[in-house]
């Protein structure tokens, strides 16, 4: 079987060594949107911007070539930044084979691709998740295609250097014409599952898309508190009341509270508020210590998801009247130049409540 991985950031890079380990002995193509790093990565092995010191087996391909990269895939793994998946997966669209065109008859025939987002956030002008962003994308040309998202606790260089690593694949889909396996979830946990690399099921598709994009908005908020100086006491609540904020909005909006307990909720939350590897949490850190955000953002290739996510979440909250205290100072840092210190003492000198 062949699976295509759209982006080459250090996620898609990591996910593409990854899956090369699987025993079920995939061939994997990595598309990369920059021609000369997918010609520096094809030549010397090394994604040396995104994922260093990581070497890519010769079995992958790498290319910048969305048909090349495309054909006969019946995978495709969207881990592109949530603010340019939209362009990217309209430019895929006419080489994804193996879907059924929407003016097919429908019956219980399905297509033999699947579609997994692999991106932790919204996309910043819609609002949308990315599985609706991809749902509004395919469905132009096809029926609705098989689709499900992948989080959890999971940086992209320890996965790749295969420390033991644990996920959540999650779908509400029947699989259709795949004997061996009920629901969609099942079939991506069987062809995902590699050493060293876990792969549970949900089919809290919802749930698990906003866990991984809130998580990154209280990793920027942990990340400012180190740079303040604050420690462990300051962190330990920012995480566990972050918690508590994901929580509200996620099931305001239909998602399930146990998914918020697990890989994509609270494992992911620990991950990214504590570990050294976490961008969202670097900029923070920056941004504590007083430096611009456009500063921070102009030194680094890789994304901060939480940055453009933080807005749309309000704007989600506001819709369900959900308070989202600590993602609302969030946002006044980044994008109304609110100092760090006064948003943490905004959010220390609210009202006194029952917990």
């Amino acid at each position: 079987m062949k699976i295509a991985i759209l982006g080459g950031g250090s996620w898609g890079t990591a996910l593409a060594v990854v899956l090369s380990r699987s025993p079920r002995a995939h061939e994997i193509s990595l598309w990369v949107h920059d021609a000369q790093l997918a010609e520096s990565i094809s030549r010397t092995r090394e994604n040396s911007p995104y994922l260093p010191g990581c070497i890519l087996p010769t079995s992958i391909e790498v290319t910048n070539s969305l048909k090349r990269s495309l054909q006969r895939a019946r995978i495709v793994i969207g881990a592109i930044p949530s603010a340019h998946a939209r362009v990217v997966y309209t430019q895929a669209l006419p080489y994804v084979e193996g879907l059924i065109r929407g003016d097919a008859a429908a019956d219980e025939t399905r297509g033999t691709t699947v579609l997994v987002s692999a991106t932790k956030g919204l996309e910043p002008t819609t609002h949308l998740r990315m599985s609706e962003v991809i749902t509004q994308v395919f469905s132009k040309q096809y029926h609705v295609p098989q689709m499900a998202v992948l989080s959890g606790p999971s940086f992209a260089l320890e996965a790749a250097q295969a420390d033991p690593t644990a996920v959540v694949v999650a779908s509400k889909a029947p699989i259709g014409d795949r004997r061996r396996y009920d629901h969609l979830a099942d079939y991506i946990q069987a062809e995902f599952a590699a050493p060293y690399f876990r792969v549970y099921t949900n089919d809290d598709v919802l749930g698990v898309e906003l866990a991984g994009a809130m998580k990154n908005v209280i990793a920027i908020a942990a990340g400012a508190c180190q740079g303040l100086g604050l420690r462990t006491n300051a962190i330990a609540a920012l995480i566990t009341r972050g918690l508590a904020e994901m929580s509200r909005l996620a099931l305001a909006l239909g998602g399930r509270p146990e998914t918020l307990s697990g890989l994509a909720g609270l494992g992911d939350l620990v991950l990214t508020c504590t570990g050294a590897l976490s961008r969202n949490r670097q900029v923070g850190i920056e941004l504590g210590k007083g430096r611009l955000l456009k500063e921070i953002l102009a030194s680094t290739r890789t994304v901060a998801e939480g940055v453009g996510t933080a807005g749309a979440l309000l704007a989600l909250a506001r819709e369900k009247n959900i308070d989202l205290p600590i993602t609302e100072q969030v946002d006044a840092i980044l994008n109304r130049g609110k100092a760090p210190r006064d948003a943490m003492a905004a959010i220390m000198e609210r009202p006194q409540k029952r917990e």
